[in-house]
């Protein structure tokens, strides 16, 4: 059986005692939007192992002279990163499975600053024309 290590599988007490902190800073962190865990169906906090990781994250910043504002801040920029990264991931996957990897564009240049764009396999008509293949490349490369 795998658990999740976002299951909210974890009472204020033990979450405490796993982030070595009081439970009433949980309380507090809680208020305050920091670290927001799930409730149970009679309102007791559950804490994942995702939150314990993160209250472990606040307790560091919070050492290095981080105000709560600043925790909050950092934390919430840090899911923005997070979302936008896996967005560029999908688009990227996305982008990929349209893109023809055979997409190129082949273009005859003449000497005159005329471009011609060529079949592929077709060769350009004068000797004074350079061969050009152009290729998008991915996102990201």
């Amino acid at each position: 059986m795998d658990i999740s290590a976002d299951q909210p599988i974890f009472v204020i007490s033990v979450a405490a005692e796993l982030a070595d902190m009081h439970p009433q800073t949980l309380r507090q962190y809680d208020r305050l939007g920091i670290v927001s865990p799930s409730r149970a169906p009679g309102k007791s906090r559950r804490y994942s192992q995702r939150d314990i990781n993160m209250l472990r994250e606040v307790q560091r910043l919070s050492h290095e002279g981080v105000s709560l504002e600043g925790i909050k801040r950092i934390l919430e920029l840090e899911n923005q990163v997070a979302a936008l990264q896996r967005k560029v991931s999908e688009l990227t996957e996305e982008l990929g499975r349209r893109r023809d990897p055979l997409d190129s564009r082949i273009f005859a240049a003449g000497a005159a600053g005329d471009v011609v764009s060529l079949a592929r396999g077709q060769r350009p008509r004068a000797r004074s024309q350079a061969v050009v293949v152009w290729r998008p490349r991915a996102l990201g490369n």
